[in-house]
């Protein structure tokens, strides 16, 4: 047995077009963007910046941008889309608002790293692809863990056969925040599938490849309507399967365990956000140190929301108009897959 303990690696570009700090607008003042900017705080400030905030309420924004050291904010997103002095446009609202919000950004010319899920259903999503694609404008959805070291680290045992052929992904998944409105109600966009279970199914399409697997779910609604927990096996080809439970009710192990011929890649908890990998049966162990911020973030392991900034500077500074990491077809192949399971369990929003 051995730990093999890695610090934070760092992409960078040979020769950088972009000569100054990409300045990031924050679209709203909530909970993920309170550790999105914590995490960007933890990056080089001539690379990064927050530049400017805008919420609902002036207030909200005016107390978030003294919180982070945020020298401008606005009382309307449109404001923050028209800010000549801002780049590229985070948007960390809720769910709903994602798709008329970039678009919106995307008008004023700005690109857009949006928040998971990217849009509500299949349809929005395909809808959003398009618009960044007819506006030539960066789009990335904010699957934040795909940008991880370990995810690098994994990606590399799975291309050595490490553990074999894979045949099997197992995942738990469950926190119990079912109370937060927008967990519960479906006008918000509430449910387990869009708010957690786009993690596992993420996962699975990184494992198996990006295709399309038969999908079989079911669960429980609340008495609102959304999916409080749920049970999903995604079939994929050559009798590969992914199973996992999501819960929005009760707290589970959250750990991942990919199962192949030969071992197991056991992701530690919080498997989603992991910064350890253990081989077993032999116990080897991976572990990769990730940013720290003399600030708490109130998700866990979630300075390493920075990764994506890197991800992000670096496909602008290449011309791109999406990441080969996050891709806008894996998006929509995972929105189609999410759209699978909570219709499979009666989850129906407005936007369907």
């Amino acid at each position: 047995m051995f730990i093999l303990i890695l610090k934070m690696t760092t992409i960078t570009n040979t020769a950088d077009a972009l000569q100054h700090p990409l300045r990031w607008g924050i679209v709203s003042a909530g909970l993920i963007s309170n550790d999105f900017v914590i995490a960007m705080s933890t990056l080089n400030p001539s690379k990064h910046v927050a530049a400017a905030v805008a919420a609902r309420s002036v207030n909200d924004a005016e107390k978030f941008a003294k919180e982070h050291d945020i020298p401008k904010f606005y009382g309307s997103y449109e404001e923050l889309f028209q800010d000549p002095d801002i780049d590229v446009i985070y948007i960390g609202s809720i769910h709903p608002y994602h798709l008329p919000l970039a678009k919106q950004a995307m008008d004023a010319g700005k690109p857009v790293l949006c928040e998971k899920p990217l849009c509500m259903n299949s349809k929005e999503t395909a809808e959003l692809i398009a618009y960044a694609e007819e506006k030539k404008l960066f789009l990335m959805e904010a699957i934040w863990v795909r940008h991880f070291p370990v995810y690098r680290k994994l990606k590399e045992l799975l291309d050595q056969g490490a553990v074999g052929d894979v045949k099997n992904l197992i995942i738990s998944f469950g926190i119990p925040i079912g109370d937060k409105d927008s967990c519960k109600y479906p006008n918000l966009g509430g449910g387990s599938t869009l708010g957690i279970g786009i993690y596992c199914v993420q996962l699975a399409l990184f494992v198996f490849g990006q295709q399309k697997p038969e999908v079989v779910s079911t669960g429980c609604l609340n008495k609102w309507g959304a999916d409080e927990n749920g049970s999903t096996t995604l079939k994929f080809s050559g009798g590969r399967l992914a199973t996992f439970t999501t819960s929005y009710n009760t707290l589970m192990p959250n750990e991942a365990f990919i199962v192949g011929t030969t071992g197991t890649i056991k992701m530690h908890s919080p498997f989603l956000s992991t910064s350890t990998l253990e081989l077993m049966p032999d116990g080897n162990v991976f572990e990769f140190a990730l940013p720290v911020s003399s600030k708490s973030t109130i998700l866990e392991n979630s300075t390493g929301l920075s990764y994506q900034c890197l991800e992000v500077r670096r496909c602008i500074n290449e011309g791109r108009l999406e990441s080969p990491v996050m891709s806008h077809w894996e998006s929509q192949l995972i929105a189609d897959i999410c759209e699978s399971i909570r219709k499979q369990i009666g989850v129906v929003y407005p936007q369907d």
